[in-house]
């Protein structure tokens, strides 16, 4: 018994050596499917990195172009703004010289009430007239139409405001035109 027992040992191990060979030693084939496998999922890799960098570019793309339609219409709205800028400076040239008596003044009252509703409607819009009254000159915001000696302020600041300067947001819409102490 002992023989047999010992005889079957050394089958099993003969068994197993020969399963270690064949799983050790891979034939043609199994060499072609691995390195197919290698080669398909190196290939899914590009693929994936691939789709990711192109999903990445598009979402930049509509990040940008969200950002020059944002741009565009500032834009316009400013041109279009400006144009009413106009308007408005006339309405504060005739009330400058509102007459106070008569039939006159209740015109003056009408007009002054279209100037305030115009400013209330451009207020709504996001346009701000500049305080520029005794501040220096900054020609970022200012147009200088004229230098003019005066003892009571510093050179560079401002002495009159002629015409109104506008802000949209940040932006200037149109610069204030000045008169500038020297």
């Amino acid at each position: 018994m002992a023989e047999e027992i010992k005889a079957n040992v050394e089958k099993s191990d003969e068994v197993e050596d020969q399963e270690t060979e064949q799983i050790e030693e891979p034939t043609a084939a199994e060499d072609i499917e691995l390195n197919e496998i290698e080669a398909l999922q190196q290939q899914s890799e590009e693929y994936l990195d691939g789709w990711q960098r192109e999903r990445a570019e598009f979402a930049n793309y509509k990040k940008r172009m969200e950002r020059e339609r944002q741009q565009l219409q500032h834009n316009i709205a400013g041109n279009i703004i400006r144009k009413y800028l106009e308007i408005l400076d006339d309405l504060e040239r005739a009330l400058q010289n509102q007459p106070t008596d008569g039939d006159g003044a209740t015109w003056a009252e009408g007009i002054e009430l279209v100037y305030r509703k115009f400013l209330t409607a451009l207020e709504a819009e996001g346009v701000v007239t500049m305080k520029v009254a005794g501040q220096q000159f900054d020609p970022n915001l200012h147009e200088a139409i004229s230098q003019e000696p005066n003892e009571d302020l510093e050179s560079g600041q401002i002495i009159e405001v002629v015409r109104n300067g506008y802000l949209l947001g940040e932006r200037v819409l149109r610069p204030a035109t000045v008169r500038v102490a020297q």
